[in-house]
């Protein structure tokens, strides 16, 4: 799904279009093979570029604001955290009918742990829950001046008419009273009560990479900014079972208020994605629909 649509205003991408502007904007590159990097991302087409580097060109103009905010804040934060992230090593501009920058990236290795991969990836799930809490910790210790809210900064109470709205567009799909009892019960959480913090704030399978059994590396900062540190909780649905759930919990120090938040954060943003991508990104919906299954099955 590298350059396929799914949704109106995206650019038209594809693999001709890669070659042109690395070869026009970055000649030393320009005779590298171009592949398309299979993902189910939605905001992104990213292609490969020769061996080592990948090419990521946003797909709407949101995720082309997002560009320039990376490029200033992954180099910064890559030092400080215990896993690899993604840091650029050109910064493309629009060209060749494509309308915004775009860039080019080191590529990281590593597989995608969705729920259930565990045994094909050789994943010790213990030491994975642990890993992502040294990960959301050590990203929410780094120093938040001059920040910038992140995409998903607002309270959760913000988020009640949309996420209403899609429990009622999945009436038949999924258990919709329960999931309302769930999302209600999230509301009733006490809010933070200190600053916010540096949070990734899309901690799910796509943006996670696992190599030798461990965390490698996390990518797709799109969503990058100062917010809730249970924002980041979100990882425990979306990337862990019931028994590694608890790990990661007591790893992370989450009180109850802010476990009650972060699953909350896990429920609204599965079914704003269930809703939206059921028919246009099937892996995206199917692992919003395990999601929801996830949370759902917490609650009661």
């Amino acid at each position: 799904m590298a350059g396929g649509r799914m949704r109106a205003g995206e650019c038209a991408i594809d693999g001709e279009l890669v070659r042109r502007l690395v070869g026009a904007q970055f000649p030393d590159w320009a005779g590298l093979g171009v592949e398309p990097v299979d993902s189910a991302g939605t905001s992104n087409a990213m292609y490969r570029l020769g061996g080592d580097m990948v090419v990521r060109l946003p797909r709407v103009a949101g995720a082309a604001d997002d560009v320039a905010k990376e490029h200033r804040w992954l180099p910064r934060l890559a030092p400080r955290l215990p896993v690899a992230i993604p840091v650029p090593l050109g910064k493309g501009v629009p060209g060749e009918g494509y309308p915004w920058h775009w860039s080019v990236y080191r590529w990281l290795p590593g597989g995608n742990p969705a729920l259930g991969r565990a045994p094909q990836l050789g994943l010790d799930t213990g030491l994975f829950a642990e890993d992502l809490a040294g990960f959301v910790g050590a990203l929410r210790r780094i120093d938040t001046a001059g920040g910038p809210p992140s995409y998903r900064s607002e309270p959760l109470a913000a988020r009640d008419a949309a996420t209403r709205d899609a429990v009622e567009a999945l009436r038949g799909v999924i258990d919709t009273a329960a999931a309302t009892a769930a999302w209600e019960e999230a509301l009733r959480a006490p809010a933070p009560a200190g600053p916010a913090v540096w949070i990734h704030a899309d901690l799910q399978p796509g943006n996670v990479l696992v190599e030798g059994g461990r965390l490698s590396a996390v990518i797709d900062f799109g969503c990058l900014g100062l917010g809730d540190a249970a924002v980041d909780l979100i990882a425990a649905w979306y990337l862990l079972a019931a028994d590694a759930r608890a790990v990661f919990r007591t790893a992370v120090a989450a009180d109850d208020a802010a476990w009650a938040r972060g699953r909350g954060w896990a429920l609204s943003v599965a079914l704003a994605e269930l809703s939206y991508y059921r028919v246009t990104n099937p892996v995206m919906a199917a692992i919003a629909r395990q999601v929801i299954g996830e949370v759902l099955d917490d609650h009661a």
